[in-house]
């Protein structure tokens, strides 16, 4: 009788194992800058803030390395359910001094992109030393250019041959400077303001880089590699009730969306995508722009929103979402960005 209760119990251990252990095709991705109060608000967060979110994440997500989710995603590899990363942009000194001891007293790991150019010359951004001493703690580092400027700015008269090169020769520079300094091989990119084009989203991908972007959404095998989302977790999206919500959605499966590139004129036009997914009822999908519910049409898996008003310089981005059928708790979630510049041609911080 003992023998039996034992090997009862071994297999309600092992059941209760799998369970926990139930893998998916999808991950989060959070983006923060700064984590401070005296910083800029809208990409801050406080310091009390930024522990309750890892504190959050600690007890309750999957937290991964960055490499770990892209790698398991890219080879369609199961991930933990709940799979989250998390990732910082820019290099800030308050990282080191008020994100990464949180960080490390809850053993996450995490990502900081970075612009190497910049180390020892600007008193705001982390050092080579410090950066080491971070790796030794569960921290990584990745590409963010070589300087943190707009991808799409030009020089005066400059051709697209020449911009492109420009754009990849300081890429590369930076990668280079990350490899000597960090022993960093990763060839990972967080676009600066997340913004990038067609001809940089195909020369990256030909060089064999992951680009990482600003625009919102879960990420899983089917996803751009060439533009991964990120949902950004400070300033006005640092409410962590909000952000639950967000931790917890799954990539909307999108084909053919259409304009595809995010390089538009901002003069009215039709947006469509595709979305064909048995845990979907594409009835249900709803799309918001600027904080405005938009009036769709649904035609079976053709969604078509079509943009009445003039779109402002910058960066906008359209944000739709529509409950899982299984899950109702859970959102699917798209977002598909667009930039454009000013009337004298410049992009706007």
């Amino acid at each position: 009788m003992d023998r039996i209760i034992f090997y009862v119990m071994v297999c309600l251990g092992f059941c209760i194992s799998i369970n926990n252990a139930q893998a998916s095709d999808n991950a989060v991705i959070l983006l923060y800058h700064h984590v401070s109060e005296d910083t800029p608000s809208s990409t801050s967060v406080s310091p009390d803030t930024f522990n309750e979110h890892m504190t959050y994440l600690a007890e309750n997500y999957n937290v991964l390395p960055l490499k770990d989710i892209v790698t398991a995603l890219q080879n369609k590899q199961s991930l933990p359910e709940n799979a989250i990363a998390v990732t910082f942009d820019d290099g800030f000194n308050n990282i080191y001094q008020n994100g990464h001891p949180i960080l490390a007293k809850l053993n996450l790991p995490y990502t900081v992109f970075i612009n190497p150019d910049l180390v020892g010359k600007v008193n705001y951004h982390l050092s080579w030393e410090a950066m080491r001493a971070m790796t030794k703690q569960g921290a990584s580092f990745a590409n963010h250019n070589l300087r943190h400027e707009h991808l799409l700015n030009r020089l005066t008269n400059e051709s697209d041959e020449a911009w492109l090169a420009r754009r990849l020769s300081d890429i590369q520079q930076a990668e280079k400077l990350l490899e000597d300094n960090l022993n960093v091989q990763d060839k990972f990119l967080a676009y600066p303001y997340g913004e990038y084009s067609p001809e940089l989203q195909t020369q990256l991908t030909q060089l064999g880089y992951v680009s990482f972007a600003q625009h919102s959404g879960a990420i899983a095998s089917f996803s751009d590699f060439s533009a991964l989302p990120r949902f950004p977790a400070a300033g006005i999206y640092a409410n962590l009730a909000r952000l639950k919500v967000k931790m917890a959605s799954l990539a909307m499966p999108v084909q053919d969306p259409s304009p595809s590139t995010p390089l538009v004129s901002g003069e009215p036009f039709t947006f469509e995508f595709s979305v064909q997914s048995d845990d979907i009822n594409n009835a249900q999908i709803t799309c918001y722009f600027q904080g405005d519910a938009q009036k769709i049409t649904v035609n079976q898996a053709l969604v078509r929103v079509d943009f009445k008003q003039k779109l402002p310089a910058g960066r906008s981005r359209i944000n739709c979402t529509a409950p899982s059928k299984r899950a109702p708790s859970r959102y699917y979630w798209y977002s598909k960005p667009w930039f454009i510049a000013s009337d004298k041609g410049e992009w706007l911080d």
